[in-house]
């Protein structure tokens, strides 16, 4: 095992994740795998609606392999979009309570670490059999929504079909199509009708995102970092920068989850919630708005935060990056809930939505699972699988193996951060400041993308400053990488 990977395995272990499978739980992927050659998989039923013909499309990072989504779209009159989104079915091969169920619930996500990927399922599963792969028949859970020219959601229906992913597309070949800079990438190009099938998803999720956008929707640009190999060496650690296609995908999701919350809530069953609260530190980004010369409602705002993030964004775009972060950082994370019937949800704070639910990557997120059984019993007119207290359990339990799962993903990417900075001590940088609290000041620094911790002169920064650091310690095995303030 090289040390890196041997890292991530200890790693998940010290925080409570499970980094293999169990013997029952590939005893039960074997029979899976069985079942699935001798053709005994469940015959569709009369409610499966037999969607194959449509131009169905994925739409994923370059090295994706666990396709959850597929989408098409349909133009109507007076400028409407019908609009369909397959969910993988992943509940038909994964019984709840099973072997393979009990993993996916001790540790409730895949976990990507620059070493490698621990999935929730197993791949056999997740990269195959419950994946929606370009030339194969695969069930789905389909959420269909009419969307308006106005980018309103005028309708909207939940129904189990058979569906087939006619072509493969990556983020980055797909939006320099879409922006005019490249031609069509070959899997597009092959499918006939299928460049006029995305300009008009396209058209549709721009909708979507202006409306969401006069809400308070936040316009924030992710900074996530991805490892860069040469064989089988670690070389770079690289931002994950945003784009046309990302956008599209990620406006259609969010409308999904908003449509299958409404539809939890329609038929009075408990869910699961996805929810944002009110920035804690609002004060701190009122502040950050000041130093940009902008001011800010002394109680939180989305509409006008959101209003201040697109004018910098237009106005100082190659440092909206680090300004995004800092935002980021302020806000703190989300969290599930169990919803009750009728109840009162705090809503998404960033995506300006009051009903939210995660259910559209069941093959890497255990909530979503959950909420395609809790879906599938209304289809089937079936009580709920799982009870309001089950549900509660469920949610305390995904919050903590989410944030176990960032502990690990940082704690790797401290780690590989710092095997390449390990011949760059006493080498000085710039870095945005992303934590400060009594617990110390953390910075992140952009070539290789790293963060650490400043363990000299910290005094008086927060979050959102530049400041300049010099390496002065780097520990591989422990994470561990230490600047001063230069």
């Amino acid at each position: 095992m090289n040390p890196l990977k041997d890292i991530a395995h200890r790693a998940m272990i010290e925080h409570d994740l499970l980094p293999e499978f169990s013997p029952a739980a590939l005893r039960q992927l074997q029979s899976i795998e069985r079942s699935a050659a001798g053709g005994d998989a469940k015959a569709p039923a009369q409610q499966i609606r037999d969607l194959r013909s449509l131009l169905w499309s994925s739409i994923d990072n370059d090295d994706s392999r666990d396709l959850d989504q597929l989408t098409v779209a349909e133009g109507l009159p007076n400028g409407a979009t019908k609009i369909l989104i397959a969910i993988a079915d992943v509940d038909e091969l994964v019984a709840s309570g099973s072997a393979i169920d009990d993993h996916a619930a001790a540790n409730t996500t895949s976990v990507y670490t620059a070493a490698q990927i621990f999935p929730m399922l197993p791949e056999p599963l997740s990269t195959d059999l419950t994946s929606l792969n370009p030339g194969e028949a695969r069930r789905a859970v389909v959420v269909e929504m009419i969307v308006e020219s106005s980018g309103n959601i005028a309708a909207s229906d939940i129904y189990q079909a058979q569906v087939y992913n006619h072509a493969k597309l990556a983020y980055g070949a797909v939006a320099a199509w879409l922006d005019g800079n490249a031609p069509a990438p070959p899997p597009l190009a092959a499918v006939a009708g299928l460049e006029a099938q995305l300009k008009t998803q396209d058209q549709a999720a721009q909708a979507l995102r202006r409306v969401r956008r006069e809400h308070g929707a936040l316009s924030l640009e992710s900074v996530e970092a991805r490892p860069v190999f040469k064989e089988e060496t670690l070389t770079d650690l690289r931002t994950d920068e945003g784009n046309r296609a990302k956008d599209l995908i990620e406006d259609f999701m969010v409308a999904a989850n908003g449509v299958v919350a409404r539809f939890m809530d329609a038929h009075d069953r408990p869910s699961l919630r996805r929810t944002l609260r009110s920035p804690e530190r609002w004060v701190r980004i009122v502040a950050l708005a000041r130093e940009h010369g902008e001011s800010l409602p002394a109680e939180p705002d989305a509409v006008a935060l959101n209003r201040f993030l697109s004018a910098q964004r237009a106005s100082d775009p190659k440092r909206f990056a680090d300004l995004s972060l800092s935002v980021i950082k302020l806000l703190g994370s989300g969290e599930y809930s169990a919803e009750q019937p009728k109840g009162k949800t705090a809503g998404h704070f960033g995506l300006a939505v009051r009903h939210y639910t995660h259910s559209t990557a069941p093959n890497r997120r255990f909530p979503d699972l959950i909420t395609q059984r809790l879906v599938k019993a209304v289809l089937r007119g079936q009580p709920s699988p799982y009870s309001p207290e089950q549900l509660q359990v469920l949610a305390s339990r995904c919050n903590q193996q989410e944030r176990n799962a960032a502990k690990v993903e940082r704690q790797v990417r401290k780690a590989a951060s710092a095997l390449l900075l390990a011949n760059r001590i006493g080498e000085r940088f710039t870095g945005i400041v992303t934590g400060a609290s009594a617990k110390g000041t953390w910075v992140r620094i952009k070539s290789p993308v790293a963060e650490g911790k400043v363990v000299r002169g910290s005094e008086g920064l927060d979050v959102g400053d530049t400041v300049a650091v010099r390496l002065i310690h780097v520990d591989a095995g422990r994470g561990f990488i230490d600047f001063e303030r230069a």
